[in-house]
Parts: structure tokens; sequence; C-alpha cells
């Protein structure tokens, strides 16, 4: 057996220069595992809660508490348990815990615990963690979604919207899809330049913009993908969050940039004329989290021709995949680990989504750090989607580049355009 010695905790600094919690697992056999817990700036009220410190220390944001928690509580509660029984002891951490968003241990000492034994189960097997996970079963080479511009909350606000994003669905390989991006990238950046437009580098690595209306981000990120030389949706289309929760409420968006306010129907009305208008075939959270009746409208109107991602929505819940599938919400899955706050947890809400033929995309968060986990589970997932951030910035890179090696390693088929299912 690979029976857990000791588990230690301690803060680290994620991406944002915010504390958060790293933890390491030891296995009697001398095997190791550490995971760190990422954070979002655009949180879904249902998703597993950070134990932070608050006051005055570091912007409140301190991580000493779920520390202490990781080195007391949850650590004596593992000793002696079987590292290669993930859900025994992710089910031992939810117990502990006691609540049902994790807010007493903090979601992300559990989260953290959680990915720790994980790879320390993956390293007294003597696997690398993707093949882990996989269990024998089939894996492909995710096709990346990549931010390109900012917004929303990971840039001041500077526009509305969260994030615009290419999906290089024309590429042959993960090592093509990559290079593909990085020339838009580049070709972005460039435009946005000679017109005056950036004022940095948001959260995510992409380029944080001055526009002057939302629409202004989709007609640059059209003409990057053309001054790329790529055909725009044969070969790199566009993909949007919405993040719709973060400025939407009861039913009314207000789209601060344009100084206009519009209730379900318009927000429906000018995310389909975007459609139309340019090359996307994906949209994450088109409406908030709290409007159902018009994600149903939504996926109903625009389904077969475009993703519709459930993020703030499904906040990586397996229960609410299985409604929002039965009731028609959204057709696709994001995936978060510290959404759900444990390996098995997350494992179950990918699995709802893939049982009922939804599209699925592992994610990072905005606060993120050098742990590459979430690339190893969208392969040994077969999850088909990844989305890391941008293609700058060594949090992200390190996602990125850890799958070229997976890639190069294995020979695994790209998923490509089939990732986006039959019709996109």
């Amino acid at each position: 057996m690979s029976v857990i010695a000791k588990v230690v905790g301690r803060r680290v600094w994620d991406s944002r220069g915010r504390p958060t919690v790293e933890v390491d697992v030891q296995l009697a056999d001398g095997s190791c595992g550490r995971g760190i817990a990422p954070a979002g700036a655009s949180r879904g009220t249902r998703e597993a809660v950070d134990l932070r410190d608050g006051g005055q220390r570091l912007g409140g944001f301190d991580v000493s508490a779920a520390v202490a928690n990781v080195n007391g509580e949850i650590a004596r509660a593992l000793a002696g348990h079987d590292a290669a029984d993930q859900a025994g002891i992710d089910a031992a951490l939810i117990a502990l815990d006691g609540t049902p968003n994790k807010a007493r241990l903090g979601g992300n000492a559990l989260v953290a615990t959680s990915i720790a034994v994980l790879h320390a189960a993956a390293a007294s097997a003597g696997l690398p963690l993707w093949r882990h996970v996989a269990g024998g079963g089939q894996v492909t080479m995710p096709l990346p979604e990549i931010q390109i511009f900012g917004g929303g909350a990971h840039a001041g606000r500077r526009v509305d919207l969260q994030d615009f994003m290419v999906m290089p669905v024309g590429a042959l390989s993960f090592a093509g899809a990559l290079e593909m991006t990085a020339e838009v990238y580049l070709a972005a950046g460039s435009l946005m330049q000679a017109a005056g437009k950036v004022a940095g580098v948001a959260d995510e690595g992409g380029w944080w913009p001055q526009f002057d209306a939302n629409e202004e981000a989709l007609e640059i990120l059209t003409r990057a993908i053309e001054h790329a030389g790529f055909a725009p949706g044969r070969e790199v289309a566009i993909s949007l969050d919405i993040a719709a929760s973060e400025f939407g409420r009861d039913g009314v968006y207000t789209l601060g940039l344009e100084k206009r306010r519009l209730d379900s129907a318009g927000m429906i009305a000018l995310l389909g004329r975007w459609l139309d208008a340019y090359p996307i075939v994906s949209i994450e959270d088109p409406l908030a989290e709290d409007d159902e009746a018009g994600l149903i409208e939504f996926t109903r109107l625009y389904g077969a021709r475009c993703q519709v991602i459930g993020d703030d929505y499904l906040v990586t819940s397996a229960g609410r995949v299985a409604r929002a599938a039965e009731i028609g919400a959204v057709n696709s899955a994001l995936i978060k680990l510290n959404q759900a706050g444990t390996v098995t947890e997350t494992r179950a809400a990918l699995s709802a989504a893939q049982a009922a033929s939804m599209t699925v995309l592992v994610s990072a968060r905005s606060g993120e750090t050098e742990d590459v986990t979430i690339t190893h589970l969208a392969i040994g997932w077969n999850a088909g989607q990844l989305k890391v951030g941008s293609f700058a910035r060594s949090e992200r890179m390190a996602k990125w580049n850890e799958a070229l090696r997976i890639e190069e390693a294995t020979g695994a088929a790209f998923a490509g355009r089939a990732a986006l299912g039959a019709g996109r």
C-alpha cells in the first residue's frame, strides 16, 4: 500500500502575488506529491470557498489559517490512508470539513491536498500523472483555447467581456496549434500598438486593451487572425468568455463600456448578431448564472452552431451538469479543480458532462501557479479541450509546454475541431 506518512502545508504565492496554499504529501515508500491551489477572480456563487485570513495584512488574502488546517486536522486525518484510494481520501476531506462549500477548512486547503495525494499515488505507481489518471483508457491531445485580449475582472473591466480567445481548429497537432496561436498573439499586439490601443497585459497574459466598444475587440481579433496568415473560422476561430454574471443580475445586463443596459432578450440578440458577423465557435457564460431561462433560450437558438459553455452556472458540479443537460441550459461544461474542491468531485462533473454528450474544457484560473496538474488531467481524462489563459506569462506557458512534452512522449492524436462537437 502507498500509505500516507506525512502531509505538509505551506504558504506560496500565485501569479497575482497573492498568498495561496501548497501541500506536499509523502508516502511510506518514499514517493512524494505536490499540489498548489489556484484562485479565480470571477467566481460562481456555488463554488468551493477559499479560506482567507481577512484583516489588513496582505490585503486580507493571507492563508495562514488554511495552511494551519492542512498541518493540523487534515494531516492527522489522512495519516495512514492509502494514497491510491483517491475517492476515499477525498470523501474523508469532505466529511472532515463538514460544510457544503468547504468554507470551514478552506477549499484552497482541500484542493491542494487532493491534488498532492493524486501526484503522490502516481509517483508511487511509477507513472506520469496523465497515464495514472487515464487508467489505460484512450487519450487525445486537447484543442487549446487561448486568450488574446483580457477584459472584465481580468483587466480592470476596461471591456465588459472577460476573455477574447482563439481556437486553432485547423491545426494538425498540439504543437502546431500553439505555433498558430503565437502568430495570432503577435499579430494582435502589433495591430493594437499601431492603433494606440494597448494598456498593458491582463491577469492571464492577454493584451489589456483600450477599446471604445466591446465589438471592437472582435473586429481587431478577426483582423489579427488574417494578418497572421490564417483563414478566420476555418483555420483559427474565436471563442468568448462573456462572464455575464459579472455584469448581469435579475435579467438585466449593464455594459459599462458602452453605457447601456440590456434585458435577457437583448443580450441574446446582441450575441446572436456577433455569431452572424464573426467566426465564433464557442461562448462561455453568455447569460448570468441566475438567468437559467436565458441560458436555455440562448442554447435553443444557437447551440447547434457554437459551444455554449457553463462555468459560473455549473461550478464543476456533477449534479448541476446533469440537470443542465436535462433542461438544455448549456451544451458544454467548463471543469475547474478548485471550483469543486477535490479531484474526485472534479472527475465526477467531467464524467457527467461526457455521459450527457456535452463537450468538455478543463480550465485554469486567473490566479495561477507553476502547477501543471490540469494539463495532465485534460489529457488523461480525454477531455478534448484545455483552457489555460494566454500565450504569455510563465504560469500559463508551463501548462502549454507540459502538453508539448506529453505529445512528444505519447504521439497521441490531436483532438482538433472535432472536440467542439458535431457541426461546429
